[in-house]
């Protein structure tokens, strides 16, 4: 891991320029990007900034968030060799396991660009990182009743959207959704709006019964789960969770599998209930649009949807914490490490 001072070191350190010079040195101009250098380590490091042609942007970032579930897996090493395809972030650099340049939660201001999005708050697919140059088609105008602060859940609200489309809740339905961290939470405040749904948000933490009432959903500690539930969508990240789905679903039931367990294996009793009650046990994943949806939909739409479903207020709950992103490298280990309780926590980039 990187000290303080051996960031500054890195900062500036490029073609043409020298350490302790600012960015705009020369006629080079550098970003920062953090990098995960191996397991549990990483560090801030200088990149080359392109000059944006005439069909790109070049963003400052303002705010980016970090999804605690999958970096956390990216963090500490734990992607499976047979997903280093399939887990690939749309603007990652270097390689699983390391060194990777990985996140996917970024908004900023653009600074040089079409006229069209000009000094516009943009959300972008980005890793973590203060300045970048992308195509335009890459970036999608913030709404200008969704705060900036708050657009850095439009990834996690983008998963959660296409996990309530997996689930198909259905009016009057009975739903438990295991997990309140922030996509379990997004989901169960998605399926809340379906009229007549009865939503229990059910998590080992009692401190997320606060989170769960300001979303407007019903909280329960997995004693108190309701059982004979219509759907459950499992969202822990943990065996246990995935268990107690299996226990409260109803005869005929559907669970969803929400959660990615990266490298390790878990074990499940599919001896008992799962086939005498015909239970269905579906894995839901934001890589892919569900089939019957994509002849309308594409990830651009999907994403337009997410952005705008951020204006309600009462999101901000999701997000526990922020830092200066120049913080990251000493503060990587307590945001990723697996006894976190973090919900969505937020960098900030200066200008």
């Amino acid at each position: 891991m990187s000290t303080p001072d051996d960031v500054g070191k890195k900062l500036y350190v490029g073609k043409n320029l020298h350490a302790g010079e600012s960015p705009d040195a020369g006629k080079n101009r550098c970003a920062t990007a953090f990098w995960v250098t191996s397991p549990a380590q990483g560090e801030l490091r200088a990149e080359p900034l392109a000059t944006p042609a005439q069909d790109e942007v070049q963003v400052r970032t303002l705010y980016s968030g970090i999804s605690r579930g999958t970096e956390s897996l990216v963090f500490n090493g734990r992607v499976p060799e047979s997903e280093f395809s399939r887990m690939r972030a749309p603007f990652q650099s270097g390689e699983f396991p390391a060194p990777v340049k990985y996140g996917y939660c970024s908004v900023g201001r653009v600074e040089q660009g079409p006229d069209a999005l000009l000094d516009k708050t943009v959300f972008c697919l980005f890793p973590h990182q203060d300045y970048y140059t992308v195509p335009a088609s890459a970036v999608l105008e913030v709404p200008a009743n969704v705060p900036a602060q708050r657009a850095v859940l439009a990834a996690n609200m983008e998963t959660a959207i296409n996990g309530v489309w997996d689930a198909e809740p259905m009016l009057g339905e009975r739903i438990c959704v295991i997990g309140a961290g922030v996509v379990g939470a997004l989901v169960a405040y998605l399926c809340a709006q379906v009229p007549g749904v009865d939503v229990h948000l059910v998590d080992i933490n009692p401190a997320r019964r606060q989170l769960a009432e300001q979303l407007g959903v019903t909280f329960a500690t997995p004693e108190q789960a309701p059982h004979d539930q219509d759907c459950v969508i499992h969202a822990s990240g943990h065996s246990a969770g995935l268990r107690q789905a299996l226990e409260v679903v109803g005869s005929e039931g559907r669970i969803i599998e929400m959660s990615w367990f990266g490298e390790g294996d878990i074990a499940i009793p599919l001896g008992g209930a799962f086939h005498s009650q015909r239970l269905t046990l579906k894995a839901s994943q934001v890589g892919q649009l569900p089939p019957k949806l994509r002849p309308r939909w594409d990830y651009q739409r999907r994403l337009r949807l997410a952005l705008s479903l951020l204006v309600d207020e009462r999101l901000d709950a999701l997000i526990s914490g922020e830092s200066d992103f120049k913080q990251l490298p000493t503060l990587a280990n307590t945001l990723f490490g697996r006894g976190s309780v973090e919900l969505c926590h937020r960098l900030r980039y200066s200008a």
